[in-house]
């Protein structure tokens, strides 16, 4: 019987995102089944790859293994995302707004516009403009930039929960993308959805961003994570989950210790240009499995090596074909066998030493006490049968002296290890104290603001009572007085009648008397005129 692969049942699907415009729009999602199961069902839109970019040169802050590819456009934004996309082939830029973060540079919202605008300009791919995850600076910067690139279909990011408000009005008033970003948690990523439906933004302008760590750094639980998002849409029909999903990888990766270690400070790392594209290969290739749609990845040679790995999966072929890692700047190796630990080599010392040991005189039976006698005898004729050789001396002050030095090497690398040990336990407790010391510094300090705040508000609440009270003192004084002014005004209307009814008034007859039925009329007319 042929053999039959077995094939998970799925009841949902992801729904398409469409990012750009124009011929290199690129669509995102429409999965039917897990990540990769061609064998099981339709995936028509395989992941992408984008390659992210800065909008200030950070030169100074990289490893020189990501510089080198760049350093001839590193300084212009523009220019380095034309050289992504003419040169390394990327599907989408993401435009890092690095410089808006209000701990750094703290760029305001119309520079920062105007560089993504010329990033727009310069590039036909789909552009994602990914902020500093401060929720009101983001805000501001990403609403600004919504206006100046409208009608170019532009993801935004981060959107969080604090801001989806307003950079989601913004999405929809000039037609753009939405990148959800929740902090590892599914609930937490259905939740950002829901409140951004209920805004008024369809599923068909979102983008689930998960939250990826780096490798080593709590990429498995972003992996589990992407897991559970794609189960759920995918065989548990939650709509509300059926959204492609991005990785900003790139920013987690080469930001990580050991990405910028030297040769020197990780020399069992292996070459240092090596060991950090390796590292965001490998992310890559992890979040690739868990689901991702978009991976940003920011080195060339990542670029290429994941590309033929979807390539692979999707098409087949052997990764044999695939050309190793290329290298921009000189092989760097550590000499190992130089920091390696001297090797014990003395195997057969342990039972040498056992064998001079003094045995322990065994417990025997009355009986066969006389046996030992013959054994002493035995050992009393062998010094007898052995000559002794001329140049035992020599030796054994040859094997005490080499057995002194091993001592003594031994000795020597136990005080070295111990040294060590206590600068490291040195170490650690200046740097416990110092961490402890920054944060009763901290606690002070949100004490001291905390408690400022509180005064500030008390007083402002204060003032705010005062001035109602004032106000409603100087509103009952001014109601006071207009009664007052009404009363004598009243009291003059009032003399001023009796005057005029004191006085004599003649009256003659109309000379036309009306009848009761006209005055009646009249006084209906007067009536409903006033009415």
């Amino acid at each position: 019987m042929a053999f039959e692969i077995p094939k998970q049942p799925y009841s949902g699907k992801i729904g398409e995102v469409k990012l750009g415009t124009g011929d290199a729009a690129v669509t995102l999602g429409g999965e039917e089944v897990y990540p990769f199961h061609l064998f099981e069902g339709n995936i028509p839109n395989p992941p992408k790859i984008a390659m992210e970019v800065w909008d200030y040169d950070p030169s100074e802050e990289w490893p020189q293994a990501v510089v080198e590819p760049f350093k001839d456009v590193i300084g212009s934004p523009e220019a380095w995302a034309k050289k992504c996309v003419d040169d390394y082939g990327a599907d989408i830029i993401v435009l890092q707004l690095k410089s808006t973060d209000p701990n750094g540079m703290d760029r305001g919202p119309d520079e920062a516009a105007e560089v993504a605008k010329k990033v727009a300009d310069s590039v036909a791919v789909p552009l994602v403009l990914w902020g500093t995850a401060n929720n009101q600076k983001d805000e501001e910067v990403l609403k600004k930039i919504a206006e100046l690139c409208d009608g170019k279909n532009v993801g935004l990011a981060p959107v969080e929960e604090a801001n989806h408000k307003g950079i989601g009005a913004s999405a929809l008033a000039y037609n753009h993308v939405v990148v959800a970003s929740s902090p590892i948690d599914v609930n937490l990523a259905k939740q950002l959805n829901i409140l951004l439906e209920n805004l008024g933004v369809p599923l068909s302008k979102i983008i689930i961003d998960p939250t990826t760590g780096g490798l080593g750094y709590g990429l498995e639980y972003s992996y589990s994570v992407m897991e559970r998002i794609r189960m759920a849409a995918l065989t548990q029909e939650d709509d509300k989950l059926q959204a492609p999903i991005i990785c900003n990888i790139a920013n987690e990766i080469w930001k990580c210790k050991e990405a910028g270690q030297s040769i020197d400070e990780a020399p069992t790392l292996g070459d240092p240009e090596k060991r950090g594209i390796m590292m965001e290969i490998v992310a890559a290739v992890c979040y690739l499995l868990a689901g991702a749609d978009v991976v940003t990845l920011r080195h060339p040679e990542s670029v290429r090596v994941v590309r033929s790995f979807i390539d692979l999966m999707f098409n087949g072929g052997s990764a044999q074909e695939v050309a190793p890692i290329a290298k921009n700047l000189e092989l760097q190796e550590a000499d190992l066998l130089s920091i390696a630990p001297e090797p014990v080599l003395d195997f057969e010392a342990p039972e040498a030493e056992k064998a001079k040991a003094p045995k322990k005189p065994e417990k025997k039976p009355p009986k066969e006490a006389p046996k030992p006698k013959k054994e002493e005898k035995v050992v009393e004729l062998k010094p007898k049968e052995k000559p002794k050789p001329k140049e035992e001396p020599k030796k054994v002050a040859e094997e005490e002296a080499k057995k002194e030095a091993e001592e003594e090497a031994k000795r020597k690398a136990e005080e070295e290890a111990k040294k060590k040990a206590e600068e490291e336990a040195k170490r650690k407790a200046e740097e416990e104290a110092r961490k402890k010391a920054e944060e009763e510094a901290r606690k002070k300090a949100e004490e001291e603001a905390k408690r400022k705040a509180e005064e500030e508000a008390k007083r402002k609440a204060e003032e705010e009572a005062r001035a109602r009270a004032e106000a409603k003192a100087k509103e009952r004084e001014e109601l006071l007085a207009l009664r007052q002014k009404r009363a004598e005004e009243k009291a003059r209307l009032e003399a001023e009648r009796r005057e005029r009814e004191a006085a004599a008034v003649s009256k003659t007859p109309a000379p036309h008397q009306l009848s009761l039925v006209d005055k009646l009329v009249i006084r209906l007319e007067r009536i409903h005129r006033h009415s």
